[in-house]
C-alpha cells in the first residue's frame, strides 16, 4: 500500500477530507428504528418479487425451461453486486446508498446522474407494482361477481394510496409491513417447494399430465424456442432481482450495520439457489411450459391445475402481497435517495422535507405522483402496461448496479493507495469480478435496446435531460457544497480516514 496524491475531487483549500458533520448530513433527521429481523426480512423480501411472482409465468411460456439458466446466471451477478454494496455499506453506512457513495468516490455528476437513474428505475417499477397489484386483483373476479365490474386501473389507485399512507407514518410502520409482507413471500415459496418436490417425487399427474424430466422431453426439452428467447429475456430475470440493493439503503436507519449486514447480504445466496431457481425448475417440471401465460402468476396456474378448491385464491392473495411489497420498497427507498439528492442540491428542495417521524415525505411523495401515471396507463392500454414499464425500469437497475460496482472498484484503488483502509466484509474476487459484472450488466443492456427500441429512445431523451438537469442545478449543488463544513470542492462528501492520514 503507498501513499499517492489524492485526486483532484477530493482536494480543495488544503482540506483533505470531510468532516464528520459534512460526511454525515444528508442522514440526519432519520430514526434508527430498523430492528434485526426487519433487516433479515427486507434483504429476503428484496430478492422476491413482482419479477418472480408474475414474470415467471411469461418468461416461462418464452423460453421453456432454459429460463431456470437464466435465473442462475442474473441471481450469480444479483450476488457479487450485492456483496460490492456490502463492502460499501461497512465503510460507511448511509440512507443515500450508493448515491452517496457515488458522490464520494466520483464527484457530485456521478451521484446526480445515478440518483436519477435510480429514481427512474423505482418510479417505473412503482408503475409495475400498481399494475401487477390490479391484475392479481382481476383474478378474484372469477370468484366475486362485483370485483370483476371494478376497472383494472382503479385497483391499481387504491393499491398506491393504501401504500403511500403507510409508508409515510413512520420507519418503523415500513419496516414492520416489510417484514410481514416478506415473511408471506417466503412461506408461499416454502409451501410451494415442499407441495411442488411432493408431486415430482411421487410422480403425482398435474392437470392430467405427468410430471418430471419425461415432462421435459416430452415439450421440446430445455431449449423447445431455442437459445435465442433465454438470452433475450436476459433483462426481463435481471428485473426480478430489483431492489436487493433497498437493504443497502436501510443500513442508514439501523443499529450495528456493522454486524447485521454481512449476515444478511451473504444469506442471499441460499434465497437465489432455493427460491429462485429452485422454483423455476419446479415450475418447469410441473406443467408443460406452454401452460403458464403472461399476466397470470405461475404459482397460481400451478396450484389451479391440482385441484384442490381455493389454494389457487390463497396463492393470488399471496403474489398480491408480493406486489404491495415491492411498491412500499420502492417508496421507501426513493424517498431516501431523492432527500440525499436534494440535501446536495440534486434535486427539488422539496424533496428534503421530513416529518416529525423521521419519515422524507417529500421524496416519497415526488415518486407517488409519478407512480400516478400507471392509473391512466392501466386504463388505456391494460393488456400492455404490466411489458411496456418493466424494460424502462431495467435500465434503471442496470444502471443503479453498475455505480454500485464502479464505486466499489474506487474503493479499492484509493485503498491500493493509502488514501482508506477496506473494511473486512469485502468484494470477494475484486476487482475482476467486478469488471466481469460490467461486463455482463453492458451485454444486458445491448439487448433491452434490441429487444425494446422505444426503451433506448426514452433513455436517450433521459439522458439529454439530465444534462440540462445538470447544468440547471449546478450552482445550486456548489453553492451547498461551499457551505459545507471542513469542504469547499466539487464533491462534498469523500472518503472518511482522518486527514492526518493523507500525505501529499
Amino acid at each position: 500500500m503507498t501513499n499517492a496524491p489524492l485526486p483532484d475531487h477530493v482536494i480543495d483549500g488544503g482540506h483533505a477530507h470531510a468532516s464528520e458533520t459534512a460526511l454525515h448530513a444528508e442522514d440526519k433527521g432519520y430514526h434508527k428504528n430498523l430492528k434485526p429481523r426487519q433487516i433479515q426480512m427486507i434483504a429476503i423480501g428484496g430478492a422476491i418479487g413482482t419479477g418472480l411472482f408474475l414474470g415467471a409465468g411469461g418468461r416461462l411460456n418464452a423460453a421453456g425451461p432454459s429460463l431456470v439458466i437464466a435465473y442462475a446466471v442474473c441471481g450469480f451477478f444479483a450476488f457479487l453486486i450485492l456483496r460490492a454494496l456490502g463492502e460499501l455499506v461497512l465503510h460507511r453506512p448511509s440512507s443515500g446508498s450508493f448515491v452517496s457513495y457515488a458522490r464520494e468516490f466520483f464527484g457530485e455528476k456521478a451521484a446526480f446522474v445515478s440518483g436519477w437513474f435510480y429514481w427512474i428505475n423505482w418510479a417505473t417499477t412503482t408503475i409495475v407494482d400498481i399494475t401487477a397489484a390490479a391484475l392479481y386483483m382481476n383474478f378474484f373476479g372469477n370468484y366475486i361477481p362485483w370485483m370483476a365490474a371494478v376497472p383494472q386501473w382503479a385497483w391499481a389507485l387504491i393499491a398506491l394510496v393504501v401504500v403511500l399512507c403507510l409508508n409515510l407514518v413512520s420507519v418503523k410502520v415500513f419496516g414492520e409491513m416489510e417484514f410481514w409482507f416478506a415473511l408471506i413471500k417466503v412461506a408461499a415459496l416454502v409451501i410451494f417447494l415442499i407441495v411442488g418436490t411432493y408431486f415430482v417425487i411421487f410422480g403425482t399427474p398435474v392437470d392430467g399430465q405427468q410430471v418430471g424430466l419425461s415432462l421435459l422431453s416430452d415439450n421440446g426439452g430445455v431449449f423447445p424456442n431455442g437459445l435465442l428467447p433465454m438470452i433475450i429475456l436476459m433483462q426481463g430475470v435481471l428485473f426480478a432481482y430489483a431492489s436487493i440493493e433497498l437493504v443497502g439503503t436501510a443500513a442508514g436507519e439501523t443499529e450495528n450495520p456493522e454486524k447485521i449486514m454481512p449476515k444478511a447480504i451473504n444469506s442471499v445466496v441460499f434465497r437465489i439457489a432455493v427460491f429462485y431457481v429452485g422454483s423455476v425448475i419446479l415450475l418447469a417440471l410441473l406443467l408443460p411450459y406452454t401452460a403458464y401465460e403472461k399476466g397470470v402468476s405461475p404459482f397460481v396456474t400451478f396450484f389451479g391445475s391440482i385441484g384442490i378448491q381455493g389454494v389457487d385464491v390463497i396463492m393470488n392473495l399471496v403474489v398480491l402481497t408480493a406486489a404491495l411489497s415491492s411498491l412500499n420498497a420502492g417508496l421507501y427507498s426513493t424517498g431516501r435517495i431523492l432527500r440525499s439528492m436534494s440535501v446536495n442540491g440534486s434535486a427539488p428542495k422539496f424533496a428534503s422535507r421530513m416529518n416529525k417521524a423521521g419519515v422524507p415525505y417529500g421524496g416519497i411523495a415526488i415518486t407517488a405522483a409519478v407512480s400516478l401515471l400507471g392509473v391512466p396507463l392501466n386504463y388505456l392500454v391494460p393488456a400492455q402496461a404490466f411489458e411496456i414499464v418493466l424494460n424502462v425500469a431495467s435500465v434503471g437497475i442496470i444502471m443503479t448496479w453498475a455505480t454500485i460496482v464502479l464505486c466499489q472498484i474506487q474503493l479499492e484503488r484509493w485503498a491500493d493507495k493509502g488514501w482508506l483502509e477496506r473494511p473486512s466484509f469485502r468484494m470477494f474476487g475484486a476487482p475482476y469480478t467486478g469488471y466481469l459484472s460490467l461486463l455482463f450488466l453492458v451485454g444486458v443492456l445491448v439487448m433491452v435496446f434490441i429487444d425494446s427500441p422505444l426503451t433506448m429512445l426514452v433513455t436517450a431523451i433521459a439522458s439529454v435531460l439530465m444534462v440540462f438537469g445538470w447544468y440547471a442545478c449546478r450552482k445550486r449543488i456548489r453553492d451547498i457544497a461551499e457551505t459545507r463544513e471542513g469542504f469547499t470542492g466539487i464533491s462534498p462528501v469523500i472518503a472518511n480516514p482522518p486527514a492526518a492520514t493523507f500525505k501529499k
